[in-house]
């Protein structure tokens, strides 16, 4: 690919990449893209424990791509919310363990629906012979970006 070509690409991926970051709602920092009054990096821990538990705060700021020190306010946050507890790993004294609290549950229960729901009409509106090819062009983003930062 010729240099004026990746120039005007580059400036295509980018305009569209903004453009996708604005119509998901992931700009807005405090509230989920699916409207929950909730802040995205919160969103993210809960599914990550969702998944894993109990997971260790140091995991959980690997798996959201965090300074651990973000993380550690992160936990703070979702502490004071009730949401989640944490206590020394048995197996390590310097680690913390993470769990989800019965409110957290709840809370990422009602944040895993309303995402069902986002992405259930987000798929109503794409053509069917459009699903693989997107799905495909985003793994191979999700790569690239993995790759090149």
């Amino acid at each position: 690919m010729g240099a004026e070509v990746r120039a005007v690409t580059n400036l295509e991926l980018q305009e569209r990449m903004i453009s996708l970051v604005r119509a998901f709602g992931l700009h807005r920092p405090e509230e989920t893209p699916c409207g929950e009054p909730v802040a995205v990096a919160e969103a993210h821990a809960l599914l990550e424990l969702t998944r894993a538990e109990p997971l260790l705060q140091k995991d959980l700021a690997q798996k959201l791509r965090l300074e651990k020190s973000t993380v550690s306010r992160l936990v703070k946050v979702l502490e004071k919310r009730g949401w989640v507890g944490r206590k020394k790993s048995l197996h390590d004294g310097r680690a913390m363990e993470l769990r989800l609290t019965e409110a957290g549950k709840k809370a990422a229960a009602r944040l895993a629906e309303a995402r069902r729901a986002k992405f259930a009409r987000i798929l109503e509106a794409i053509p069917e012979e459009e699903l693989a090819p997107i799905i495909r062009g985003l793994s191979v983003l999700e790569e690239a970006m993995n790759e090149g930062g």
